[in-house]
């Protein structure tokens, strides 16, 4: 099979990326086999590319928001079937016996397993996963369209739930990509207004077309206090921008892998019972809970569709901010 793989990270600029010819994986006792159609790029794959987050093997094939069809189930494998259309996400799989998987919070397990960087990923024509952690996708979306929702998605789910985003409340989007451009349809389903900072003026566009009440620019200020937000951008400077914006008791929620740094800031942006933080990973039931409300809404996913054997250009326009929406890698090309 045909896959992009990654030696050495580099700057992208470099091409760190290799597409090679490699064995098709064979699935185990309790693992199917996926011929894949699509895999959606995300700032994850950037970062392991160029070396931020040191790659756990090499080498490693990327990518974690792969979509495909089922065609070889392990031993013991009842579901799903040969024929099914399937989606794997960055939970490759948990312990399901520590405190944290006991307690519904997986995605904080210390053994778990991260599909495209413990594993190899879906920058590749084929992918073995295990049964239990793969989702079925819903029929009336394309593979396309469905590929960034296993991520970008699930993940900017998971924000606004951390960022204690309530119905009617305002929320604050700060970057917009993939995951924000999914999360702002969320939040304006729960009746939610949602005030977008980004610097792109195609952003800026894609977020206003998509129904926010205020867009600017990192010069701007919103015109009201934010209840809550979401940094997208994996940004320091953006944290503490976000704080100053929001409101007294509000949270602010980092969608971010990896972050700069945080800067100095005054102790008078936290105070007043503001609540800072992170967002690791997510869980199975966000992904199937994501999902539904996906097709309930329905979601409208932006995407560009690019040739497996572009990556590396992909991940490269990725980093520049040129991607409107999502960037998703057709791996039959």
């Amino acid at each position: 099979m045909l896959a992009m793989r990654l030696h050495q990270p580099a700057a992208v600029s470099q091409a760190p990326l290799r597409l090679e010819d490699v064995p098709v994986p064979q699935p185990r006792a309790d693992e199917v086999l996926i011929r894949l159609e699509v895999c959606g790029v995300c700032h994850t794959d950037l970062h392991l590319a160029e070396g931020d987050l040191p790659p756990r093997r090499a080498p490693l094939i990327p990518g974690h928001q792969a979509v495909g069809t089922v065609e070889q189930v392990g031993p013991g494998v009842t579901s799903p079937a040969p024929g099914a259309r399937v989606g794997v996400a960055w939970l490759y799989r948990s312990c399901g016996r520590c405190g944290f998987c006991r307690t519904g919070r997986e995605n904080l397990c210390e053994s778990a397993v991260f599909t495209g960087y413990d594993v190899d990923g879906g920058y590749a024509q084929y992918l073995v996963a295990p049964a239990e952690f793969v989702y079925p996708i819903p029929a009336h979306l394309t593979s396309q369209d469905a590929a960034p929702l296993l991520c970008a998605g699930i993940i900017g789910y998971r924000a606004l739930r951390l960022a204690e985003v309530e119905p009617g409340c305002r929320v604050g989007l700060f970057g917009f990509g993939a995951s924000a451009h999914l999360a702002l349809q969320v939040a304006r389903h729960w009746g939610c207004d949602v005030f977008v900072v980004t610097r792109n003026p195609d952003h800026r566009r894609l977020a206003d077309a998509l129904g926010a009440t205020w867009v600017g620019g990192p010069q701007d200020r919103p015109t009201e206090l934010l209840d809550a937000a979401v940094v997208f951008a994996p940004s320091g400077a953006v944290v503490v921008a976000a704080l100053a914006r929001l409101r007294a008791g509000g949270t602010l929620a980092i969608n971010a892998v990896h972050l700069d740094g945080i800067p100095a800031f005054d102790y008078a942006l936290l105070y007043g019972e503001r609540t800072l933080r992170s967002v690791s990973n997510s869980t199975r039931r966000d992904g199937r809970e994501f999902l539904t409300l996906a097709a309930a809404i329905p979601v409208r996913v932006t995407t560009e569709l690019f040739a497996l054997r572009e990556a590396n250009a992909v991940l490269g326009r990725l980093k520049q901010g040129t991607i409107t929406g999502a960037a998703v890698l057709d791996v039959t090309a």
